[in-house]
């Protein structure tokens, strides 16, 4: 895996441990910091250890959490018209949630390939 891919997947850890632990003052924090903290393994392991995902508990345990980030998508996505416009994301909680499960599946995503890449996951 070349260095840029593995230091994406380092950054997005961050952000992801970032957005778990903005989670403190909200009253479904543990919830959300749990939801975001996957992710953020997910990216850890992929940038540091990629041939893990590609043995079988590795690959359904990523795949698994792929797959609930997709349900939990679908489940949170936002009912507020023009979701992403920063006014109305800033003001309204399931806006937040929604994109906030978006982010989380496109993180697990680039994860899941770039360990593919590397560990030539089938």
């Amino acid at each position: 895996m070349g260095s840029t891919m593995r230091y994406l997947l380092l950054a997005l850890c961050a952000l992801m441990v970032l957005f778990a632990v903005v989670q403190y003052n909200d009253p479904d924090g543990l919830w959300w910091g749990a939801i975001y903290m996957i992710p953020a393994i997910f990216a850890a392991v992929a940038a540091l250890w990629p041939a893990t995902l590609g043995s079988g508990a590795g690959r359904i345990m990523i795949m698994a959490a792929i797959a609930a980030a997709v349900v939990g998508m679908v489940h949170y996505w936002p009912q507020t018209s023009e979701f992403w416009r920063i006014d109305v994301w800033w003001h309204t909680e399931t806006a937040r949630e929604g994109m906030g499960m978006m982010i989380v599946l496109v993180v697990l995503a680039i994860s899941y390939f770039a360990a593919r890449a590397r560990s030539q996951i089938r």
